[in-house]
């Protein structure tokens, strides 16, 4: 069975050199996409990269190049229910999780699936949603793998009134965890003005380019069951007697 999967490139943000997408096997047997890179030469160890939320690997190949020249094996994981990886709902566009157990077990089958070409030592990366549930995996067993990880503003909490617990448990009580959580938008015709991700316009720029190249890739708003997700992961990561599985240096 072939299991290469595609890659979006633009003129300006390649496909890196000696490495590409492939499709694995995750929970439930989902379909969802990595991508594996190696560097010029021996590599020194690998990087485990986990994107944030709505992001899928082509945004990371700019990293996957600088990781490659520093000599880095690079795998770059993508979520279920972002880019071209599988989604839990029809709608494409809605931001849904299934709680983070089912994020994790995609994690523990992503290292089972690439580990024979991952050399040792293993160094875990993960940007904002990637980075909690990165941190999640590191706690819950995955540590001792790792020689060591880097959380890169990290998702360990949420700016939401006080009663949105109330309202999240709420619609999840009455049926409705696949709904919006909040009005979705249209992420590629998004202004750069007044962004608070970013302040460079020419990658903010590049990374609509690439939902307009290939619109698959486009994720807009969360929904209830979302929120769910991220309120029990955060809470759960802000007791501190829950990390003491996470026994290696954490940046």
């Amino acid at each position: 069975m072939d299991r290469a999967a595609p890659l979006t490139e633009l003129s300006d943000a390649p496909v890196p050199p000696r490495g590409g997408a492939e499709w694995f096997e995750g929970e439930g047997g989902a379909r969802l996409r990595a991508a594996l890179f190696r560097p010029e030469g021996r590599p020194r160890g690998s990087v485990i990269l986990s994107t944030g939320r709505t992001e899928a690997i082509e945004k990371y190949f700019e990293v996957v190049r600088d990781l490659q020249q520093r000599g880095f094996v690079v795998l770059v994981n993508e979520w279920r229910g972002q880019g071209l990886s599988h989604r839990d709902l029809p709608d494409r566009l809605k931001g849904h999780a299934l709680g983070a157990e089912t994020y994790l077990a995609d994690y523990r089958d992503l290292l089972v699936a690439f580990e024979a070409r991952l050399p040792k030592p293993w160094i875990a990366i993960g940007h904002s949603m990637g980075g909690c549930l990165t941190l999640m995996a590191l706690a819950r067993g995955q540590a001792p793998r790792f020689a060591g990880a880097v959380l890169c503003a990290p998702m360990l909490g949420l700016r939401l009134p006080r009663f949105a617990r109330t309202l999240v448990a709420l619609r999840l009580l009455t049926g409705r965890a696949g709904d919006w959580a909040q009005p979705p938008g249209d992420p590629a015709s998004e202004p750069f003005e007044g962004n608070v991700l970013t302040r460079d316009p020419a990658r903010y720029k590049r990374g609509k380019d690439l939902i307009r190249a290939n619109p698959d890739l486009t994720l807009s708003s969360p929904t209830w069951g979302w929120l769910d997700f991220a309120l029990r992961a955060t809470a759960w990561l802000a007791k501190g007697e829950n990390l003491k599985g996470a026994t290696l240096p954490v940046v």
